[in-house]
């Protein structure tokens, strides 16, 4: 026992020194220098004994923490100019956070030497002065976020260089002179609103939205009306339908009567074979307080009601009901039903059932009897030879996928940053419910955004868990379709808690860039979400991955890209690389927490996180 305590202790100081080792000296000590500095009211727990890397509030290093890439920390009360010679020697730093503090001075001369910058916040502060003549030394940047400050003098037209630039923001500063020619292809949003800018709006930015340049002294005279965005359509008046299309509405048409009358013929055929069977078979007595039945067509299926259910009709009362598709997933055909009585219900129609009666029934028990706020509740189930029938509430919002793809046109509510989150923080507390029944053994199988519901608080409810196991195994490429998918699977019998941290993953990834998981790109190209946004962070293009809708929200990059960090460690390629759903409920809930001290104050006034609720370092690079 004793040589094994030797042992351990030798195996954790020997690693504690090892990263110890690892970690760049001078840009530790460049951070203390910075520290050491400058005026702070809030206490920061930078220690020189202590790993810069693990344990320092907002610092992030890369892979094998040879350096520092990324300093966060957003109000914690700095006073006065940034040191010289102090962040500046921090020469492989990527992203630089000190907003909503009280730093005042010029613009640092010296961050000139941060050639690796990919992310710049430094809004709601006091600087002062002119902006940086040449932005081209800082080549990769992709974010810039200057706002809520006292700069002065021109735009520099330098910025025009930044290939990569995706977000700029310069309102609510003191700038003047015209505005330059930034035509930067891969710009998405710019805000220089509340400045004294003056002259008239260059063609190239003409494609942005008018408050974008509000509040200052622009002509409109002699200018062109404003530009469509890329890639607009033409306008439903003057689009004519091509014989394709004719021909493919056509065809949807024929395809829907005929879904339909398959529907009806169904109906009607069950509702004469329950005629037949129940003149001929009593009706039994409701069973157990577990569970209540009505009896059904053949007397040996029934109509079975799980406790705590207040619902009240019986197999013809859900036959008779108003059927309406509301979508065809892999496991069958999902139906909105309205009864007599008002009600109006989810029916779900399974297809290419495998297992015996006893197991679907076992499983439907072991579905059943899980209720979770974040969880959609299975109500009643009916099995019989040729039917399998599931019944859910009824989400009025629609799913989380109908919501976040429906078509974006100007009358579309755009999904906030808010709700995306309350839908993350929703979907992974149900899906860490569901792992804990069954001995910590259950898995949900199909996680994916047309499974997920808002419930009433707008967090996310995680639907149709446990039916993977219950299916005749897809073939792969029908499997691989989906996006969903984790790697590893390659029939419903080798789902895993790990696969469904993969799906959670994916889901991540589709709030924040506003992808679906398989999307084309143009021609016959199809591209897989995870390995696209891999991609694009490979090439340090982080910002370019985020959903154009959630950059019109001020001071949520940081959340953003903490989001980003924890779907990329999600959708890890190999299982034992996954975090368990646990340890994603916390980090997700964390994003929520930062994000809960800004909302009220995002806007024009700046946005002070207390100190309780500090940014701590991040693990990802």
């Amino acid at each position: 026992m004793g040589l094994k305590f030797i042992f351990s202790a030798i195996f954790v100081f020997g690693t504690l020194f090892f990263l110890a080792a690892t970690e760049s000296t001078e840009d530790k000590q460049a951070l203390l220098d910075f520290l050491q500095n400058i005026s702070h009211s809030r206490p920061i727990n930078w220690d020189e004994s202590t790993s810069a890397c693990n344990n320092w509030t907002g610092v992030t290093c890369n892979h094998d923490n040879s350096r520092i890439i990324a300093v966060r920390l957003p109000g914690v009360g700095f006073r006065g100019p940034i040191p010289p010679n102090t962040l500046s020697r921090l020469s492989a730093l990527q992203i630089l956070s000190l907003r909503s503090n009280g730093i005042s001075g010029p613009f640092p001369s010296d961050f000139s030497k941060l050639g690796n910058l990919t992310m710049l916040y430094l809004q709601f502060n006091n600087f002062s002065g002119p902006l940086p003549l040449d932005f081209s030394v800082w080549r990769n940047l992709s974010i810039i976020n200057l706002s809520n400050n006292a700069f002065n003098s021109s735009i520099p037209s330098s910025i025009s260089n930044l290939t990569h630039l995706v977000a700029l923001t310069l309102a609510n500063n003191s700038l003047s002179g015209e505005i330059p020619d930034l035509n930067v292809p891969s710009l998405q949003l710019i805000n220089l609103s509340n400045n004294n800018l003056s002259g008239s709006l260059p063609q190239s930015l003409r494609r942005f939205p008018s408050w974008a340049f509000l509040g200052n002294n622009l002509s409109t005279e002699n200018s062109s009306p404003p530009l469509p965005p890329p890639n607009a359509q033409p306008s439903k008046k003057s689009r004519k339908l091509s014989d394709s299309a004719i021909l493919g509405i056509i065809i949807g048409g024929f395809v829907l009567g005929f879904v339909v009358l398959a529907f009806l013929l169904i109906v009607c055929y069950s509702r004469k074979q329950g005629q037949n069977e129940s003149s001929a078979k009593p009706q039994k007595k409701e069973g157990s307080k577990k569970k209540a039945a009505s009896e059904s067509h053949d007397g040996d299926s029934r109509l079975v009601f799980f406790e705590g259910s207040n619902l009240a009709f019986d197999l013809e009362d859900l036959l008779r009901a108003s059927a309406e598709v509301l979508g065809k997933g892999a496991f069958g055909m999902t139906y909105k039903a309205a009864l007599e009585d008002a009600t109006t219900l989810v029916v779900k129609r399974l297809k290419e059932v495998s297992v015996a009666r006893r197991e679907f029934e076992q499983q439907m028990e072991a579905v059943g009897n899980i209720r979770h706020e974040n969880v959609a509740a299975l109500r009643a189930y009916y099995y019989s030879k040729d039917e399998k029938l599931l019944v859910y509430d009824y989400y009025y919002q629609g799913s989380v996928s109908s919501i976040l793809h429906a078509k974006r046109d100007e009358d579309r509510t755009p999904l906030d940053w808010e709700t995306r989150l309350r839908i993350a923080i929703g979907a992974a507390r149900g899906i860490a419910h569901i792992h804990t029944h069954n001995g910590g053994k259950l898995v949900h199988g199909n996680i994916k955004a047309s499974n997920i519901f808002l419930n009433s608080q707008h967090y996310g409810c995680v639907s149709d868990l446990g039916l993977a196991t219950l299916m005749n195994p897809m073939a792969p490429p029908v499997m691989r379709t989906t996006g969903y998918r984790a790697p590893e699977v390659t029939d419903a019998s080798k789902i895993s808690q790990a696969s469904d941290v993969y799906s959670f993953g994916v889901l991540l990834l589709e709030l924040l860039t506003g992808k679906s998981p398989i999307h084309a790109t143009g021609g016959d190209e199809v591209v897989h979400l995870v390995r696209w946004v891999h991609s694009v962070v490979r090439e340090e293009w982080t910002a370019e991955v985020f959903d154009i809708e959630l950059l019109r929200y001020p001071n949520i990059e940081e959340e953003m890209v903490e989001m980003l960090q924890i779907g990329m460690a999600c959708a890890a390629r190999k299982p034992e690389q996954r975090p368990k759903m646990g340890d994603v409920v916390r980090r997700v809930e964390d994003i929520r927490r930062i994000n809960t001290s800004q909302l009220s104050s995002r806007g024009s006034t700046p946005a002070v996180t207390p100190p309780e609720l500090e940014i701590g370092s991040s693990s990802v690079s």
